[in-house]
């Protein structure tokens, strides 16, 4: 199972897109609001608490600050992802708070609002102890070549006087 958690539902738009991710990939999931900040004490609780309900990946989205993320890795010995969140300084803020983790308290960190691939390398850490995820991971990178392979067909259709393709 994937945790998702957020800072707060104002962040919801955004972590959204991690949550249809897995679900579109049949990875069960939770998804939480609490706040390093203002909750501290029930962030530490859940992630202390996380591996025995059976979360293997927490995905934590949170933007200035971006106290989130390293409050629960430093609680726990699972892997968490951050999203940064786009703020004040469009989320530049949240991505330096991710990044300059001390040694020991690794928080992987994805592109600003990038929640899809924060739940992408979710499920390929996950697919890795399972076959089935595994395959579906690989329909889902197929897929993508796919797009572009009929967006280039598209292209090529496309006229101009002087296009020489």
């Amino acid at each position: 199972m994937v945790s998702i958690i957020m800072g707060s539902t104002s962040d919801y738009p955004v972590m959204e897109k991690a949550a249809k991710f897995l679900d579109e990939m049949d990875i069960p999931f939770e998804i939480n609001a609490l706040s390093a900040h203002r909750t501290p004490q029930e962030v530490e609780r859940f992630a202390r608490e996380a591996e025995g309900r059976g979360v293997r990946v927490i995905i934590a989205g949170a933007g200035m600050a971006a106290a989130l993320p390293g409050v629960i890795a430093a609680s726990t010995s699972l892997p968490v992802i951050g999203v940064p969140i786009k703020g004040m300084l469009d989320g530049l803020d949240a991505v330096l708070s991710m990044l300059q983790m001390p040694p020991g308290i690794p928080v992987a960190t994805v592109a600003v609002n990038g929640a899809q691939n924060a739940a992408i390398l979710a499920a390929q850490m996950l697919a890795l102890g399972d076959e089935a995820l595994a395959m579906r991971m690989k329909d889902f990178k197929e897929g993508l070549k796919q797009k572009i392979v009929r967006a280039n067909e598209e292209l090529a259709n496309v006229q101009f006087k002087n296009k020489v393709n």
